[in-house]
């Protein structure tokens, strides 16, 4: 079946970067870039690629990278497979069990469910497992942290809890899953166990996989537990690519390799470790759905965790398609999804891949018919993007310096499936994306998917904000944090990024499993392929837009409006932080502290701390308001970019696309020089989650006045180094 979803009126459009008759060929060639789409193909390349399990190393992983490259050259890409060698460990020994008067073994398995094809491939599958978790052979109690993240360590100690030579258990959720072990060892644990509560993604949601979406009670997260927020990547080359001849460190020295074993779990696995505990009860937000009364620990029995890991070396595999652009060959506009899976990977990733590869082979189909885009467009398959986004930091750095040279913007996909459009991104692009969704048609409801995500921010929306939201469809980008391949190029090279995707409505509990299969996916994720073909609608007009315009649609003036609302988010932490500072110590002076918490259980009181100093923001205010001006003086004189010289014109966009670049300082954020975006980074304690203007909120968050102090100084240079890029390009207009 062919999707035939057009918008109305495409050809009267004003579309942003073109002139007017350039934007009637544009609308043209989406109409005809439209009519080539085809749900069929998305379905038959998932069934190929999800066939067998394709994690990196495997045979299957070589062997979809080499269909993938395939079907590139047969659609005239020049086509390659880049090749890197990485640290991929991958488990040896493992076992959990409940030791003393009623012993317990975990099963640590996925059986094979009826009607799913692939998943009883057991001698083909990794193991569940977490990735560059530390080998280890601990004995201990138990104790249970909720999501384990700081601010459950905080509670866990004014309830006089302590971890220090403990196992702890964890649940998934509240942060990406590398925090839990890392914020463990850090008081003092000596093992980690995740697992997933049916409260999140189990038969409290509904029927259970076969007979419903949602996680079974042996199905079990995978997943890397690398410490991403210091670096991606493979741990042993850090900031140059694992090509064969690198470099590499010692594993004892690589500082993103977990320092205790860490092991998931299912709920099945779980239930009879956390029915051993003793203690308090936990607090009421800390609760799951397993039929049991949770309590904190310490348990009653000792629990025994073994975990043995083979420490290999082995290939990523890379593929790189690229179509030459007709005007700017030396400009390219990067498209990416990754192709390897923990597992099978129907959802994660092969859904997002397939929609690029109907992207690429629309494109191809229309290059046919006389299109040529300006720029060169390079379409990329990673690998290795599950233990540690390693395809694509392996390729980004060592191919550093031409991306700088070169890169005009990535457009990054990875899950996708029914529902609402979501999108993260550099805010220079936050219009140009407002105007993409204007016009590409929801397949459920035949509204603009602008209009759908409109409705659900209304419906979601709390009585006061829904009064602001009335008339305003605009839908503003989330910053980027990280958990796919758009990082290495925003923060580590400073490239425009997006990443986009639908969701929301797709049933889905089987995540990081041997359950995220064709068959689910078919079922439950986007039966018909009709998100995947709006999926490739977006991302496509993006690319081809990106590649076909005359002036990049880079919108200084939003960046700017949204690093101002970061600084008062800032502000406004700094004061918040003073004022609790304040209170809890005039709680603590009063004798206070205790009444005001639940007398049924035992607090301690928290020591008191310093108080909270006035910083001096003046030098960031001064950079803000330059910056605010010139972005208003460049989009005053913008509408003389059709009375420019071709070479003007050129040098313009130039100036447009390596702005972004000017938000890097080189020496990185504190404690982890790999990330030098200024604006946008990954949290230190949040993993996937976004920290925005990061050295002063992580300072802030950490109570570290003078680093705080010192950033804020940091980020007012960098905003004057970016301004600086505003006016040149403002004087290339006048």
């Amino acid at each position: 079946m062919v999707f035939l979803l057009f918008s109305s009126s495409l050809h009267a459009q004003k579309i942003m970067g073109f002139s007017d008759e350039n934007a009637v060929k544009q609308a043209d060639w989406e109409k005809q870039y439209d009519a080539q789409l085809n749900a069929k193909d998305l379905d038959s390349w998932m069934q190929y690629l999800t066939s067998h399990p394709h994690h990196v190393g495997s045979v299957q992983d070589k062997a979809n990278a080499e269909y993938i490259a395939e079907l590139f050259k047969q659609w005239g890409y020049q086509t390659q497979i880049d090749s890197y060698t990485v640290l991929f460990p991958s488990p040896k020994t493992r076992i959990l069990e409940l030791l003393g008067a009623n012993p317990f073994k975990a099963k640590l398995e996925e059986p094979a469910v009826n009607g799913d094809k692939t998943s009883g491939q057991k001698s083909e599958q990794l193991p569940s497992y977490n990735a560059y978790s530390a080998d280890g052979d601990v004995t201990a109690e138990l104790v249970f942290v909720n999501h384990g993240i700081p601010t459950d360590y905080e509670e866990l100690e004014r309830m006089n809890i302590d971890v220090k030579g403990k196992i702890v258990i964890a649940k998934y959720g509240g942060s990406w899953r590398g925090i839990k072990p890392k914020v463990a060892a850090e008081h003092g644990a000596i093992g980690c166990i995740i697992y997933s509560d049916p409260a999140d993604d189990g038969y409290t949601q509904g029927d259970t996989y076969p007979n419903g979406p949602f996680r079974p009670k042996e199905g079990v997260q995978r997943g890397s537990v690398l410490d991403m927020p210091t670096y991606p990547g493979d741990p042993l080359t850090p900031g140059v690519g694992a090509t064969k001849d690198a470099k590499r460190l010692d594993r004892k020295d690589a500082v993103t390799i977990m320092k205790i074993p860490v092991l998931p779990i299912s709920y099945e696995d779980a239930l009879p470790l956390l029915k051993s505990l003793g203690g308090q009860t936990v607090p009421a937000s800390w609760r799951g759905t397993l039929p049991i009364t949770y309590h904190l620990g310490p348990s009653r029995e000792k629990v025994h965790l073994k975990l043995v890991f083979n420490w290999d070396m082995k290939p990523l595999y890379d593929v790189i398609a690229k179509l030459t652009g007709s005007e700017f060959p030396d400009e390219w506009i990067l498209r990416g999804n990754h192709h390897d899976a923990w597992v099978n990977g129907a959802e994660d990733p092969t859904s997002g891949l397939v929609a690029e590869l109907e992207e690429a082979k629309s494109v191809s189909e229309l290059i046919r018919k006389g299109y040529h885009p300006k720029r060169t467009i390079v379409f990329c398959a990673w690998d290795g993007e599950e233990p540690a986004l390693l395809g694509s930091t392996e390729w980004v750095e060592d191919h550093e310096q031409e991306l700088k040279k070169k890169a005009v913007a990535y457009i990054n996909t990875d899950a996708n499936g029914r529902g609402f459009i979501t999108a993260e991104g550099s805010h220079t692009l936050e219009a140009f994306f407002n105007e993409i969704t204007n016009v590409v048609i929801d397949p459920q409801t035949g509204v603009t998917i602008k209009e759908r995500r409109y409705a659900k921010s209304l419906v979601d929306a709390d009585k006061d904000t829904r009064i602001k939201l009335m008339d305003n469809k605009y839908q503003k980008l989330e910053a980027l944090g990280s958990g796919s391949d758009f990082t290495p190029f925003l923060q580590h090279v400073g490239i425009a990024s997006i990443n986009i995707g639908f969701g929301g409505e797709a049933e889905a509990g089987v995540y990081h499993s041997v359950y995220d299969s064709y068959d689910h996916y078919t079922r439950f994720g986007d039966p018909g392929f009709q998100y995947g073909i709006a999926l490739a609608m977006t991302a496509g007009r993006i690319t081809m837009r990106l590649a076909g315009a005359d002036e990049l649609p880079f919108n200084f003036h939003i960046f700017y409006k949204t690093v101002s609302d970061y600084v008062i988010e800032v502000k406004t932490l700094l004061d918040n932080e003073r004022t609790k500072t304040d209170i809890e110590n005039q709680m603590i002076k009063d004798n206070l502290y205790n009444l005001s918490k639940d007398p049924k259980k035992i607090y301690l009181s928290p020591a008191a701390k310093e108080p909270v100093p006035y910083l001096n923001f003046s030098e960031l205010d001064n950079a803000m308001e330059q910056l605010k001006t010139a972005t208003e003086d460049f989009q005053k004189v913008n509408v003389n970019y059709s009375k420019l010289t071709k070479a003007k014109g050129q040098q313009l966009n130039e100036i447009l696309y390596r702005a972004e670049r000017s938000l890097l300082q080189e020496k990185g954020l504190p404690r982890r020089s790999w990330y030098k975006h200024q604006i946008y980074a990954p949290g230190l304690y949040t993993g996937y989650g976004v920290k925005t203007l990061p050295g002063i909120r992580e300072a802030i968050e950490l109570r570290n006045w003078n680093e705080a102090q010192e950033n804020i100084k940091i980020i007012a240079q960098t905003i004057v180094t970016y301004t600086n890029q505003v006016k040149q390009a403002t004087n290339l207009l006048l």
